[in-house]
């Protein structure tokens, strides 16, 4: 399962993507763990299974720090969380047996599919959102039942694609809350918990058919977990409307379908 490869020179660049990520994945609401695999396997070399676990480890210590500082800041709505949750380690179960499934080729084209379509996906929405108005005021959750559908449903898929991919799974969390109209802030909150769970229930799913390595564990999170701890800091300085928040969806969906196609361009 844990594997230390030898310490390359490219490696000590890890720090600074790490604190990076870190900073932009509690920023976001997603832990950072999409942009992990597109960067070990493309930048380092790293073979897209031992990605995948090792995406997932670094992921933790983000989503970990993130979620206690979002928390003191009650920008998490727990009861929400839950509900996600429960949906995630199915999910989660499910999407590590697919990559155990599939060929290193065809697990690089089916994250670049995803990219691809979510970050279509993010755009869309991120439009609709605007139309609808800028939604940061007082908090309005779906009904009971509604929310227990949506929740459910999200927090499966999520958990499939974090188990899969070795992603956050962040864009259909962040979609499920959305829809429930939850103030933006707290829909980052509530989404890195969610994707902390979903990340201990993938790895726990891929110990018997997963690598670690802990080698690029150790020199991304010595960042990461920085950058962590200043995300939530800076976003409660940050005033969101609508155009700022449709500026930083464009960009973000527009790095996933770059990175989409690079991975399905270099599968091989």
């Amino acid at each position: 399962m844990f594997e230390f490869s030898e310490i390359q020179s490219n490696y000590y660049f890890l720090p600074l993507i790490g604190f990076v990520i870190g900073i932009f994945g509690t920023i976001l609401g997603g832990g950072g763990g999409f942009f992990f695999i597109p960067i070990l396997t493309l930048w380092f070399t790293v073979p897209a299974q031992t990605a995948v676990m090792t995406s997932l480890v670094a992921t933790l210590p983000i989503t970990l720090v993130g979620s206690v500082s979002h928390y003191r800041k009650k920008n998490i709505d727990v009861r929400v969380a839950a509900v996600f949750i429960a949906g995630g380690l199915i999910g989660a179960v499910a999407g590590a047996r697919i990559t155990g499934w599939i060929t290193e080729p065809q697990l690089k084209v089916a994250f670049g599919i995803y990219s691809i379509l979510m970050g279509f996906g993010i755009a869309l929405r991120s439009r609709r959102r605007k139309d609808a108005g800028n939604l940061t005021g007082s908090q309005n959750v779906s009904d009971g039942g509604s929310m227990i559908a949506k929740g459910s449903f999200y927090g499966l898929v999520a958990g499939t694609i974090t188990g899969a991919f070795g992603t956050s799974g962040t864009m259909p969390v962040i979609a499920g809350l959305y829809s429930m109209k939850i103030p933006l802030k707290v829909i980052i909150g509530t989404s890195l918990l969610v994707v902390l769970f979903n990340s201990i229930f993938a790895i726990s799913a891929h110990l018997f058919i997963g690598k670690v390595d802990i080698t690029v564990v150790s020199f991304l999170t010595a960042g990461s977990v920085i950058g962590a701890l200043g995300g939530p800091r800076i976003l409660s300085g940050i005033k969101i409307d609508n155009k700022a928040e449709s500026a930083a969806a464009f960009w973000y969906a527009a790095t996933m379908i770059i990175i989409g196609i690079l991975m399905i361009l270099g599968r091989n």
